[in-house]
């Protein structure tokens, strides 16, 4: 692992013909026109509640036309009975065919957002001490935007790809129940054509935010691990609350909950995970770095998970995690419960199974009343990591290095998951690039008042493009 870590991080000496954001002053003429397709973006609500992707598919649709793209080029898919759930695809033939294909995905649909518990109106793009606020602002509609935009500048400047290259506006990547409909997924079982692909860049790499300002580090997010949702369930006969009996539903959950808060599953490192420790580790200057590079070069030292998985940030890298996320039970304040269940949220590590993580789950609760179950929710295909590929990894560092000096680019593992999940199933290897920068302390993703620095998005804008440039190139 060590010489292909060096060989895919050693990116000095790697030229190649990009423009950088301080060579490049057309790029801020053209900011004006990018902020009015973001803006627009922001501000159509794509939630679950209301779902209108179709219509923010739309609109970009309408802006590609004006660009000079074909009607042939655009395909705005709406799935049956379904159509606020649509989506585009956007197809650009390269000059040479042989070439494998670039996919761009990015998905249009966001988080629910209340506007009675947000500071600012979560629909409206605002503008405000040096970040864009609303939902979406970061996840995912700064990328949707920039790869759009990105499609928009090329048609504008007469640039011809060598390679194809394709854009997938989705909706449904949010989507946490049975009636959500997940775009790529459709796609990918509909329509392959219009998805294939030799690779793909999706979202998830970004970067985290440095005390001063800017980039600290810049991730590839080469590995994901995958979710999977279970049911723990307790019936019994019940009866009046007057009568107390000692085999309780809900505190035989709670027992069964409190067990399961208690289980740590093992330390199980891929590539991925040991690169990111090795050279995440190496730029801390405590004993928490230290232990990191330690444990990617000894993934048995226990000494060092241990000191690793004090921090929770780190400590979904290392292992599969599973967390309570909901209860539901009883049926009157008067009467002893009959039903309680709880909701348990796991993902897990790649390498490992869902049948293993129940079976852990059965162990650590001991108890053959709790019946574990998996969700109904629909869940996404397991993850399947793509290679380190020197290949693609070493332009993304040395555009990386020319964009952002002496800021390391690290291979990661994202405790989350993204529609990468479903490229999968056609064998397609998605990296979710860097360039859109965070404080995940304060970014709000998922959560209130999410935001994205002006500066991310300008400047992530602009490697992103010189680097979706350089592979529709060669």
């Amino acid at each position: 692992m060590k010489p292909l870590l060096s060989a895919l991080l050693a990116t000095a000496s790697v030229m190649l013909p990009v423009a950088s954001a301080a060579q490049a002053p057309a790029q801020r003429t053209d900011r004006a026109a990018f902020r009015a397709l973001y803006k627009e973006l922001v501000e159509t609500n794509t939630t679950s509640s209301v779902s209108d992707c179709t219509k923010a598919a739309r609109q970009v649709q309408t802006r590609l036309s004006a660009a000079g793209f074909a009607a042939q080029d655009l395909v705005l898919y709406v799935p049956d009975g379904r159509p606020r759930d649509g989506g585009l695809v956007v197809t650009w033939a390269g000059s040479n065919a042989k070439e494998p294909a670039l996919l761009l995905l990015a998905h249009i649909d966001v988080v629910e957002a209340k506007r009675e518990d947000w500071v600012r109106d979560p629909f409206v793009l605002v503008e405000e001490g040096g970040y864009f606020y609303g939902r979406g602002s970061s996840d995912d509609k700064a990328q949707a935007a920039i790869f759009s935009d990105t499609l928009i500048r090329w048609k504008q400047s007469g640039f011809k790809p060598r390679r194809t290259v394709k854009l997938a506006l989705t909706c449904g990547e949010e989507g946490t129940n049975e009636r959500v409909l997940n775009g790529a997924g459709w796609l990918v079982d509909n329509r392959p054509e219009l998805v294939k692909a030799g690779f793909a860049f999706n979202e998830g790499g970004g970067g985290r935010t440095a005390p001063g300002g800017g980039p600290e580090t810049l991730g590839v997010q080469v590995s994901q691990k995958s979710p999977r949702n279970f049911v723990l369930e307790i019936t019994n006969r019940g009866g009046h609350s007057s009568q107390p009996q000692p085999d309780n539903a809900i505190y035989r959950l709670a027992a069964a909950l409190t067990k399961v808060s208690t289980l740590q599953f093992p330390v199980h490192l891929n590539p991925v995970s040991q690169a990111y420790l090795a050279q995440s580790g190496a730029l801390r200057k405590d004993a928490t770095g230290v232990a990191m590079v330690q444990l990617a070069r000894q993934p048995g030292d226990a000494k060092a998970a241990e000191t690793v998985s004090a921090d929770v940030s780190l400590n979904p890298l290392l292992r599969t995690t599973c967390v309570a996320t909901l209860i539901e039970g009883g049926h009157a304040a008067n009467a002893l419960p009959q039903r309680v269940t709880a909701s348990v949220n796991c993902r897990i590590a790649p390498g490992e199974t869902a049948a293993e993580t129940k079976a852990a789950i059965e162990q650590v609760i001991a108890d053959p009343q709790v019946k574990v179950s998996p969700s109904k929710i629909q869940e996404r295909p397991v993850a399947v990591t793509p290679p380190l590929d020197p290949a693609i990894l070493k332009p993304i560092a040395a555009i990386g290095a020319k964009h952002f000096p002496g800021i390391p680019v690290i291979p990661t593992q994202s405790a989350g998951a993204t529609d990468a999940t479903y490229l999968s199933k056609l064998n397609i290897p998605t990296y979710g690039i860097p360039g859109l920068w965070n404080d995940p302390a304060t970014a709000g993703t998922h959560g209130l008042n999410e935001r994205i620095s002006t500066d991310a998005l300008y400047r992530g804008r602009d490697y992103i493009y010189d680097l979706v440039t350089h592979f529709a190139a060669h």
